[in-house]
Order: C-alpha cells, then sequence, then structure tokens
C-alpha cells in the first residue's frame, strides 16, 4: 500500500487540480504495488492514468477545434494517387512523402524525423490542392485547409493570435493542414508597401513553423515563389514545382476523369485543344461533357461535345 506521504501528497495534488503532480504520484504509487507482487493493482492503476490523459486530450482537441470557428475547414478525401496525373519525377517525390510517413518510426530510431513541412508551387489549378489531398488520402488523415482570407485582418495582433490557435491545434490534432494561398501571410518582408503589422505576422509564423514538432503534416501552397520571404525557404523539408499539364498527360486526365462515359471514345487528336490548360480546367471540361450527354439521354460522351466543352474552358483563359 503506499505510504502516509505518499497519500498526502495524491491528496494535495487533488484538490490543488495539479494533474500532472497527481498522475505521476499515482505512478508511483503503481510501481511501488509491482514491486511488491501485486501486478493486477499496478496495472489497474496505470490502466486509469492513461485513460484519464487520453480523455483529457481529446477534450483539449474538441475545445481547441470549436475556438477555431471558420478558420478551419475539415474533410476527409479518399483521393489515392494513382488517379493524380503529374509528371513521373513528381508522382516519386509524393511516394517518398508517404512512405517516410507510413515509416516514421524506423526513423525515430536513428534520430531522424518524416519529411513534416511541404512547400508546393506553380500556376494555379495544376494540381496542387489536388496532391495535398491524396496525401490526407493515401494517409487516411483529415485534410484540414486553413481559411486565409479568413486569417488576414485589419486589427493590430490579431492575425498572429489567430497562427497561434492554428498552430496549437496542428500539435494536437493529427492530420494534413493546407494554407493555400500562403503568400497572403508569407509576403517578403523587405515589400516597401508592407506595413509593419503584416511583418509582425511574418515573424510570428516564422517562429511557430520552427517550434513546431507535431507529426502532422503542413503544406503551403502559392501560385507565386517570388512573393514568399526567403526565410521560409529553409522552413520547408521539401519544395514540389507544379506546371500546366503536358498533352499527353491532359488527355490522361481526361481519360480517367471521364470514366464509364468515355467508352469507345478516340481522345485523338487533341494536343491543340488540351495546350494552355490547368488540371482543373480540365477536369471541369469532361465534367461539363459528362453532365451535357446525360441531359441529352447519352450514355458515353461524343467527342464534339467535349471539344466543344474544352473550347469553353480556353475562351475563358482569353
Amino acid at each position: 500500500m503506499a505510504n502516509a506521504s505518499q497519500i498526502v501528497s495524491l491528496i494535495h495534488s487533488h484538490f490543488a487540480s495539479e494533474d500532472e503532480r497527481f498522475s505521476t504520484l499515482a505512478l508511483q504509487i503503481a510501481a511501488h504495488e509491482a514491486r511488491l507482487g501485486h501486478t493486477s493493482t499496478a496495472q489497474q492503476i496505470r490502466e486509469i492514468i492513461e485513460k484519464e490523459k487520453s480523455s483529457k486530450a481529446k477534450l483539449k482537441v474538441i475545445k481547441i477545434h470549436s475556438d477555431l470557428g471558420d478558420l478551419i475547414y475539415e474533410t476527409t478525401p479518399k483521393n489515392r494517387l494513382n488517379q493524380l496525373v503529374l509528371p513521373d519525377e513528381l508522382k516519386l517525390r509524393i511516394e517518398r512523402i508517404l512512405k517516410e510517413y507510413r515509416q516514421r518510426g524506423k526513423l525515430q530510431k536513428h534520430g531522424l524525423s518524416h519529411r513534416r513541412k511541404i512547400l508546393l508551387v506553380g500556376p494555379p489549378g495544376t494540381g496542387k490542392s489536388m496532391t495535398a489531398a491524396t496525401i490526407a488520402g493515401e494517409l487516411h488523415l483529415p485534410l484540414y485547409s486553413v481559411q486565409m482570407d479568413k486569417i488576414v485582418t485589419k486589427y493590430l495582433g490579431e492575425t498572429s493570435a489567430k497562427l497561434r490557435q492554428i498552430f496549437d491545434f496542428i500539435e494536437a490534432q493529427k492530420g494534413v493542414f493546407l494554407f493555400d494561398e500562403f503568400d497572403a501571410i508569407g509576403t517578403e518582408r523587405s515589400k516597401e508597401n508592407e506595413v509593419g503589422e503584416m511583418r509582425r505576422v511574418l515573424n510570428s509564423l516564422l517562429q511557430f513553423m520552427e517550434a513546431s514538432n507535431s507529426e502532422s503534416l503542413i503544406i503551403a501552397a502559392t501560385n507565386n515563389i517570388s512573393l514568399l520571404d526567403k526565410a521560409l525557404f529553409r522552413r520547408f523539408e521539401d519544395i514540389l514545382y507544379y506546371q500546366l499539364p503536358s498533352p499527353q498527360e491532359a488527355i490522361l486526365l481526361i481519360k480517367n476523369r471521364l470514366g464509364s462515359f468515355g467508352k469507345g471514345l478516340k481522345l485523338n487528336g487533341l494536343e491543340k485543344e488540351v495546350s494552355g490548360l490547368s488540371h482543373a480546367q480540365l477536369t471541369q471540361a469532361s465534367d461539363d461533357a459528362i453532365k451535357e450527354s446525360i441531359l441529352n439521354d447519352m450514355d458515353s460522351v461524343d467527342y464534339e461535345i467535349l471539344i466543344n466543352c474544352l473550347r469553353e474552358k480556353k475562351h475563358i483563359n482569353h
């Protein structure tokens, strides 16, 4: 049994709400019971402590999540890597990120960590957000999309406070966190038109990025890398560059997107029509072609319908 001083300390820590101290004392008592051969009692104490710690951790996550309000949008993607139409070199680098995460325990034994902070760079609609969704889907993790337009405000200190909330949540909750349009807060500090507040925000961001030790993956995406502060680059462990799809990649993307609606459809000669279109535009054009076919009671997409949908997207570009 516990000695008198342990019991007194246990009671004191309970009424003082010193949870860590209480847990430590309880585990000391469990160790004492184990030495006396009372293994069942020792195990019971340990299980109670672990259960309570787990419960408190969940409550903390729920509280942080509710405090964030509309700053974070949570989804559960089902995307898979084989659905991504990207250059082979880029897919290999994404596979490396997945492999390191899945085998992070093996790396930790050697004092190494998996890639956790990744920057995606490229024009709009080239697959950056889709990559984040695919990584989340492959790792069976929730995707938390940070709403950048809600973070940046005109009030002094409010943006930095919101960033702190988000990074507290990153530390508490495992997931994939996407900061899209990252240049909204990552703008270079030397820009002449930057006010002092935004420089302070960037300094806060740099500190949070540096201090983050969570297992979560932090993915930032930008359309214009030249806008980012140079000090941010060393915070990222990998930088992936995206570009508009080649004609071959574009045709493959259309084929995958059409699925059964593309049965029997010859996609030869589309090179000119797909040139200059992004992944997002090709996806939208394919979806438009499918909808048009459905509304016309057709079982598959007609070539002319697809051509018109692609040209419509290209016309928007000009």
